[in-house]
């Protein structure tokens, strides 16, 4: 059974340790605010100027005000700040994000990842996405398999236009966890209900596989 996007999300938010400032992308990388642990302390930061981002408000609670990079009303938590885009940029560049979740188009078997433009569609520009990716050491992609024709997102080479160059570090996807080593994407979890050999035929780039692979735990 493949997983929903809320499922990627509360999978991806495993991965996020006690004292991480997090920077989470436009798509899919939202969610993960919703759900962190409650035990940990996470400061989740958007590149439009938040540090300290909460949940998603419930309906009525929206502030318009109060936003993340993709324009959608956020809450913050206690002791959060705003800022301009020079300070935000400031700490994307300065490497002080610990790290960095991001939806994708394409993702490599090397690591390249292409997220910003699609030929021939109207984009208004690359924006953080190309900080993030050159500034981060630790970047997790949350992404579908496959598009909608059925193929694969998880390439060989990208053939949209690059946002980065073999700088991501995890992809995890409706169909299960891979991480991105020198021999190509290895398969570290399978979605519940999913067989490996429904992650072959889903994958066009290199697939690693050693031993027996476990079902990813979401709750």
């Amino acid at each position: 059974m493949a997983l929903g996007k809320e499922d990627i999300a509360k999978r991806i938010a495993k991965e996020v340790q006690d004292g991480y400032f997090v920077n989470l992308g436009i798509g899919i990388p939202t969610l993960v605010a919703n759900y962190v642990r409650h035990d940990i302390n996470v400061e989740f930061q958007s590149e439009n100027g938040v540090l300290g981002m909460g949940p998603f408000p419930f309906e009525g609670d929206e502030d318009a005000d109060v936003i993340n990079a993709g324009k959608q009303t956020i809450t913050t938590l206690p002791g959060a700040s705003f800022f301009d885009s020079a300070t935000s940029f400031g700490m994307i560049r300065g490497q002080h994000v610990d790290l960095t979740i991001l939806g994708a188009m394409e993702v490599a078997e090397n690591g390249d990842i292409a997220n910003w433009k699609i030929p021939g569609k109207m984009v208004k520009g690359m924006g953080g996405a190309m900080d993030l990716v050159a500034s981060a050491e630790n970047i997790i992609v949350a992404m579908m398999h496959v598009n909608k024709a059925g193929e694969s997102k998880l390439l060989k080479r990208c053939s949209l236009p690059l946002t980065g160059v073999g700088c991501v570090k995890k992809v995890v996807t409706e169909l299960g966890v891979l991480e991105i080593v020198p021999e190509g994407f290895k398969l570290l979890e399978r979605a519940p209900g999913v067989t490996v050999e429904d992650i072959i035929n889903a994958t066009e780039g290199n697939l690693v596989i050693e031993g027996e692979i476990p079902e990813m735990v979401i709750d």
